[in-house]
């Protein structure tokens, strides 16, 4: 079958404290980051060994992967198998760039945020050049907060015309027709993160095609649904595999509006919807100056 997987596992520890990120952020202990360790060496074990399958892996740990050398080696080793397409992480990019001359750059790419006030604005563009000399498939993205706006101007006007500048709504900001116009300049496919998505019995390609995974191995259909469809190891979760409507009433995440099947974000990001780099930006894929339709 063709796969794709969002694994998360228990890392919960970051560099940066940004105040308004949503996830809870705390200090791993040793202890936690050993059993992080085993838990995503396993997944890897598990996902190398899946050869009958066509596989497309996303890690979204809580906190910063990419400090941690077992993400770093991760990445590299799984980027290597034939019969995974595209393994990508998202990363606050803090860490070093060079571990990625060992990995296969037809295979991984990054999702990368920058977090203005938490990284000095040149260390963080020196970075994005790396990865650009060395070949690296990568994606630039912000909140939408005001106080980030010459940040992100000043961001995407450094950037190279084919690196895609995305933005993110921020949480609980509600925009006006003015203020998003703003951030649309910067990203034309901001309009479908303005608001979110209405999606109760919408169909969705997750539970389907795609999965959650967490560092137990439990599988849900995605991070915002909580019911559980079996485990990965023991394989119970093939069977629960089908076409299935969102439970919830909206989804406002990019990583679980993105499979929507209302939605035209496969077409818009074909070849690139894991590590969020469109086909292209176009006035036809690009989304509507008003707030997106789910229908």
């Amino acid at each position: 079958m063709d796969l794709t997987i969002l694994y998360r596992g228990p890392l919960a520890s970051c560099d940066y404290a940004c105040p308004y990120c949503p996830f809870a952020k705390r200090r791993d202990t040793p202890e936690q980051l050993r059993a992080d360790r085993a838990a995503l060496e396993r997944f890897t074990d598990w996902a190398r060994h899946q050869t009958g399958d066509r596989l497309s892996l996303l890690f979204t740990p809580w906190g910063e992967g990419l400090v941690r050398s077992w993400y770093r080696r991760a990445l590299v080793e799984l980027s290597h198998q034939t019969h995974i397409d595209r393994v990508a992480i998202q990363t606050n990019l803090s860490c070093r760039t060079d571990w990625l001359a060992q990995a296969d750059l037809d295979t991984v790419a990054l999702w990368c945020t920058y977090h203005p006030g938490q990284t000095p604005y040149d260390r963080f563009l020196t970075k994005t050049r790396q990865l650009a000399d060395r070949g690296v498939r990568f994606s630039v993205g912000v909140v939408g907060l005001p106080d980030h706006l010459d940040d992100a101007r000043r961001l995407r006007a450094a950037l190279s015309p084919e690196v895609y500048l995305w933005v993110n709504a921020a949480e609980g900001h509600t925009y006006t027709d003015d203020e998003a116009a703003l951030w649309t300049a910067l990203d034309p496919l901001f309009p479908y993160s303005r608001h979110p998505h209405r999606s109760a019995g919408l169909p969705c390609r997750t539970g389907e095609s795609v999965i959650s995974v967490d560092g137990e191995g439990t599988v849900r259909r995605c991070h915002f649904v909580r019911g559980e469809l079996g485990n990965l190891y023991d394989g119970s979760y093939r069977q629960a595999l089908q076409p299935r409507a969102c439970p919830l009433a909206v989804c406002d995440c990019h990583i679980g509006y993105v499979h929507l099947e209302t939605l035209p974000l496969y077409d818009v990001f074909a070849g690139g919807v894991l590590e969020r780099i469109p086909a292209h930006l176009t006035a036809s894929a690009a989304a509507p100056s008003g707030r997106p339709t789910s229908t």
